[in-house]
């Protein structure tokens, strides 16, 4: 038997114990806390990476980028392999592939070559149900350049065609001719964004795949005339709700407009973003309140300034607990220079900031969301020549608000 004194100095070694053991515990805790929130970086800006470039002794010039990241987080980059400087002869459509958010990427492979024809205009999306990489893109021959498209006057018509991977980008399908269901014949030109498509996500037209594109037609009033032929330029959208086994056309949207993207809004409507030849200098848009098979007349953005170019806009998600839109393009209304980014708020209808990516010569441009959560730019520029390389470069979306240019400079690989 234990004296009340002997229980009560037992006991109070014992709290003294368990106290040791407490404070062991705790700061096992706290270095193990501390190890894991300096493991846990948050993504950062990348350093520019040149993927393709004009001296490259593969082709003789790469155009028309295109980036889109798959279910399994690989990023893919498109760009037309060309045997010259124009938009017609032999072009051949490549890839390359990235597994760690457009840090290294794979050597580029083909995903078609038809002979000395034009195979372009790369416009891909993921089917969310399926994982398949769906891409749209045009064909012409070879033999024939783009005014002989525009005016229908070549040896044969320009030509959607789709083709489709299963295989996380790797191998691609033979392409399929979308011509019978996708091309008026009253058409000349025709063109698949260039860019990135959708798959919708509002309950009404759920899963629907949307493929902004553009064409020339025939016109008669001079009003529409918007170059010296007799013809105009349109855009449309190609639209699938079986996942691409079948297309059909929406309505065309007209005058003066063609190279477009397309982004769903909040209220499920559609926003199509055009390139305009109607002498504001700036972007064109049109709505849709049916997924996309009727639109409306165009307006004019013109917080969106812009030398007649190709651009880019998307959706990336959240940021700072608000939706937010991107927009690309070279934001200069009288040259192409100056790529830049701009966000915004209350689904495009105005754009909050403007954060210049690279001062120097640029043109076209992607914009996708990396697995990082980080914004994917691949974009036209050059030191010298807006087509002297093909840059992809990852930035934070902090990056977007702090003032300075992001890449000053852009150097040979």
């Amino acid at each position: 038997m234990y004296t009340s004194e002997e229980i009560i100095n037992k006991l109070f070694i014992k709290m003294k114990s368990m106290k040791r053991l407490s404070i062991i515990l705790l700061m096992s805790y706290s270095l193990i806390t501390l190890s894991c929130t300096k493991n846990e970086r948050k993504p950062e800006s990348s350093k520019p990476v040149v993927l393709w470039q004009k001296s490259d002794t593969s082709y003789d010039n790469f155009r028309i980028p295109s980036v889109i990241v798959t279910q399994k987080g690989t990023v893919l980059a498109f760009a037309e392999g060309r045997s010259n400087d124009g938009d017609g002869g032999d072009i051949d459509l490549l890839v390359k592939r990235s597994f760690d958010n457009g840090k290294t990427w794979s050597e580029q492979t083909v995903v078609w070559d038809d002979r000395d024809n034009t195979c372009g205009n790369p416009c891909p999306v993921i089917d969310e149900t399926t994982g398949r990489i769906i891409l749209l893109m045009t064909w012409n021959s070879g033999a024939d350049g783009e005014d002989d498209a525009i005016i229908k006057e070549g040896d044969d018509t320009r030509r959607p065609f789709m083709c489709y991977s299963d295989d996380d980008g790797l191998t691609w399908s033979e392409p399929e001719d979308l011509t019978a269901t996708c091309k008026n014949p009253d058409w000349g030109w025709y063109a698949t964004g260039p860019g990135v498509a959708i798959q919708l996500k509002s309950e009404q037209y759920k899963n629907r795949i949307v493929i902004p594109a553009n064409h020339s037609y025939s016109i008669n009033n001079k009003e529409e005339q918007v170059t010296e032929g007799v013809y105009g330029y349109g855009s449309h959208v190609l639209l699938s709700d079986d996942g691409g086994s079948s297309w059909r056309m929406s309505m065309a949207i007209t005058p003066g407009c063609n190279e477009s993207q397309v982004v769903e809004l909040s209220d499920g409507r559609l926003m199509m973003n055009m390139r305009s030849y109607n002498g504001l200098s700036s972007r064109a848009i049109s709505y849709s309140e049916d997924g996309g098979e009727t639109w409306s007349d165009i307006e004019h953005a013109l917080q969106l300034a812009d030398e007649q170019c190709q651009a880019s806009i998307i959706e990336y998600g959240s940021y700072a607990g608000k939706k937010m839109y991107l927009f690309s393009n070279p934001g200069n209304p009288w040259d192409r220079v100056y790529m830049t980014i701009r966000a915004s708020y209350d689904d495009c209808n105005t754009w909050s900031n403007s954060k210049l990516i690279f001062a120097g010569p640029s043109a076209y441009s992607c914009m996708t969301v990396l697995p990082d959560g980080n914004i994917g730019l691949l974009f036209e520029g050059g030191k010298d020549f807006r087509y002297e390389s093909m840059v992809f470069v990852s930035i934070h979306p902090d990056e977007l608000f702090k003032p300075g240019t992001l890449i000053n400079n852009l150097n040979s690989k």
